[in-house]
């Protein structure tokens, strides 16, 4: 079967300026960029020394002490990538031309107050502006996404997301001083994916909890229920605490139609920050045939391939090849609006038990 799940690049790419050079840039950015043969233009860092070894790393030929460095070097096609931290974007994005296009990294915000500052700068300011949600655009994604266009899995009723992994939080300092972390943090990426499929929930239902051995952290669990009424099911449950190695770990989504379903495990969050490899699979319901599932080897993962989506939509959208970009953030500000009511449900509670009603 002849899958398309590559995003769509743009027909002549535009000059890129990172601004920012942690390790989600070192990581996922410039390879995912190389990969697609994206040329950028140059990078800032408050530490200079980091981004001067990513310039040399990668061939980056401006590396800027200032974000008005940056600015006044900047060709007037280029496309902005800001890799910084939440609290950093609206003051960058003031400092950004008018009417910039503009990719922000994820979430959009720490804070539902930090959202929306960051959607009125942009726009004031008549940015284009879209958020990194890149796992829209991971291959397992966009191969499911092809499969449901194309009516091979029928009527989508139900996604299941479930990560029950080990991940290092010491590896992301910056989250520990933080008082929202699992949601805000790494199940936003599922939030917004769900939305992508199904649409804006009617309502969200959230229990998000610490670990006991994580007590220096906010919750690192979770378990979530986007409600879209009675036919559809749309679950999250992840656990970043599950230390008994790698046996048992679980990383995967699950799609399922009327006339087919997926599985695609996301092999980068097991063994984190090793990884193990991805598996795709698909199960098309056939007339007195029970049912078989298959695997399907796809090239890529959401790291750093996904990626290359995002910016692609950016650039494309900049050159005026598409009209949207799929994440930007009137978009994603729905997302937000999500993650802010699951952490609403969290703290309301559910239904308080009569006990005394069962004497």
């Amino acid at each position: 079967m002849d899958i398309q799940y590559k995003p769509e690049l743009p027909e002549s790419g535009r000059p890129i300026i990172i601004l920012g050079a942690g390790g989600i840039v070192k990581d996922a950015h410039l390879p995912a960029y190389r990969q697609a043969g994206f040329q950028v233009h140059g990078i800032y860092n408050r530490t200079i020394a980091k981004a001067q070894d990513l310039a040399d790393q990668y061939g980056i030929p401006n590396v800027y002490t200032s974000v008005q460095q940056a600015v006044a070097d900047a060709p007037e096609s280029v496309v902005w990538d800001l890799a910084l931290m939440p609290p950093q974007f609206v003051d960058v994005l003031n400092q950004l031309p008018d009417g910039s296009h503009v990719l922000i990294q994820k979430p959009m915000g720490d804070s539902w107050e930090q959202t929306q500052a960051i959607r009125d700068v942009c726009q004031r300011k008549g940015h284009h502006a879209a958020i990194n949600c890149q796992l829209r655009f991971a291959p397992f994604v966009l191969a499911t996404r092809w499969l449901l266009q194309q009516g091979l899995l029928g009527e989508l009723h139900h996604m299941e997301v479930h990560v029950e992994v080990f991940t290092p939080w010491h590896l992301f300092p910056h989250i520990h001083p933080l008082p929202r972390v699992e949601i805000q943090q790494h199940s936003i990426h599922y939030v917004d994916l769900i939305r992508s499929f199904f649409g804006d929930p009617e309502k969200v239902y959230a229990r998000t909890v610490k670990h006991p051995k994580q007590r220096e952290l906010a919750s690192t669990r979770s378990t979530i229920m986007m409600d879209y009424g009675d036919e559809i099911q749309a679950t999250i449950l992840t656990n970043h605490g599950y230390d008994f190695g790698l046996h048992n770990q679980q990383s995967y989504i699950k799609w399922e139609g009327t006339r087919g379903a997926v599985k695609a495990k996301m092999g980068l969050l097991m063994n984190y920050p090793d990884g193990v490899p991805d598996q795709f699979e698909v199960c098309f319901l056939k007339d007195d045939q029970p049912p078989k599932w298959e695997t399907i080897a796809l090239e890529g993962s959401w790291f750093p391939e996904a990626f290359i989506g995002t910016m692609a939509s950016v650039q494309r959208h900049a050159e005026g090849s598409c009209d949207v970009m799929p994440t930007g953030i009137d978009d994603v500000m729905r997302t937000m609006a999500c993650v802010e009511a699951a952490y609403e449900s969290n703290d309301t509670g559910g239904c308080v038990v009569d006990y005394a009603a069962a004497k």
